[in-house]
């Protein structure tokens, strides 16, 4: 069976105050949409697909009440579309089963520090999707090698990922 695609035409909105999405852009997907795509689920699940013939994969749907749903755009991926908030875009998304793959580099590291990998990986496997995206979304190998560093040093000190993030070494 083939997997379900939807396809519609979406708005950039972005977030005024609204906790950890204050700033956001985003775009909604519709109860109905979201219903499409991936039935009776109303939990976070991943998509991959276009916007505006750009490719995109491994991208999170947010859950927001009622069924509904938000995509965020990180500000990269508006740049490469030539988009910003108030702008329409053409969405195509189907869900995405790809695993998720750590961090080789970060891998690499959590085997040399016993104490932060014990740590680390008794962490929900939400968490370590979330600690890896954000070290391999590092745009410079001096900021990946930082935010590895952060985390192992954060892990061993009992640090949440806010504080990793405010803690520089």
């Amino acid at each position: 069976m083939k997997p379900t695609k939807i396809r519609f035409k979406a708005l950039l909105q972005r977030f005024g105050s609204k906790g950890e999405k204050t700033g956001w852009t985003y775009f909604e997907v519709s109860a109905a949409e979201a219903q499409q795509l991936n039935p009776g689920v109303k939990k976070s699940f991943r998509v991959k697909g276009k916007i505006d013939a750009t490719p995109i994969k491994m991208i999170a749907l947010i859950p927001m009440g009622q069924g509904n749903f938000i995509m965020p755009v990180k500000a990269d991926l508006r740049k490469l579309l030539g988009k910003k908030h108030g702008m329409h875009v053409e969405v195509e998304l189907q869900i995405d089963k790809e695993e998720f793959q750590l961090d080789p580099d970060f891998l690499s590291c959590l085997e040399e520090d016993p104490a932060a990998k014990k740590i680390f990986f008794k962490m929900p496997a939400s968490h370590h999707k979330y600690y890896s995206k954000w070290i391999s979304d590092a745009k410079t190998e001096k900021t990946k090698v930082d935010r590895i560093a952060r985390c192992l040093n954060g892990f061993v000190k009992g640090y949440t990922f806010a504080e990793i993030l405010k803690n520089r070494l």
